[in-house]
């Protein structure tokens, strides 16, 4: 039998989700270029999810889906839209409805005595991860037992630890957990992101580069302590 001319299968990707909290355009356009300007090479042309879930008509929709586009970034698909209305406005745009899974309201009541989140089995990595190279460990945490170099990027839908030199980047909650943490015996990365919130080298305090160190958010605000 001839083999098929193309093939079809699932996959794994790790997005950002961009969130607007702000109706006003020109607000929403300094707060995009901004983050920009913090990450340009992590930021431009990147392909984000744009979640709507704020938004109360197909005009501010609209709207902001140009301000979005004129900014270089690249909507791939369109979630947190439960409003039959709005979700034919969004089709009618050309852009595709994503699913997130359950209803939000729905984890939070199967959520709302646990902390923090539980994820499956650990992915453990014992070699050097080099640059260019890229792990993503899809709902589970991450154990890096070695050197990371910068290029490097270490994802993980969970918590990440590194036990070794981190010179990469290193995005914890890739999926949207807040309560995902980082650990590094040795930190000197070029980004650290939790559930899209991030640093650049430049953005961690000096105090904690080249030292053994604890990333969370506290108040959907990324903050660093040592580790004792």
């Amino acid at each position: 039998m001839a083999q098929s001319s193309i093939e079809l299968k699932g996959s794994s990707f790790t997005l950002t989700v961009l969130h607007i909290h702000d109706e006003d355009p020109e607000a929403i356009k300094k707060a995009i270029q901004e983050k920009i300007d913090q990450a340009p090479e992590f930021l431009r042309n990147a392909p984000v999810v744009f979640n709507v879930t704020g938004l109360l008509n197909a005009n501010t929709i609209l709207s902001c889906y140009k301000i979005i586009s004129e900014a270089g970034l690249k909507i791939v698909g369109v979630s947190g839209c439960t409003n039959t209305k709005l979700r034919q406005a969004i089709t009618d745009i050309g852009l595709p409805l994503l699913s997130e899974g359950q209803n939000q309201k729905t984890q939070n009541k199967k959520t709302a005595n646990i902390a923090p989140t539980e994820h499956g089995k650990t992915r453990i990595i014992t070699t050097h991860v080099r640059s260019g190279q890229r792990i993503y460990a899809a709902n589970c945490d991450l154990i890096v037992n070695a050197n990371v170099s910068a290029g490097a990027e270490l994802i993980a839908d969970g918590n990440i630890h590194i036990y070794g030199m981190m010179r990469g980047r290193v995005l914890a909650g890739a999926s949207g957990d807040n309560n995902c943490q980082i650990y590094c015996t040795h930190l000197q990365a070029e980004l650290v992101s939790i559930a899209g919130q991030f640093w650049l080298s430049e953005q961690i305090p000096a105090d904690f580069i080249g030292k053994a160190a604890r990333l969370c958010l506290v108040n959907n605000e990324l903050t660093i302590d040592n580790i004792i």
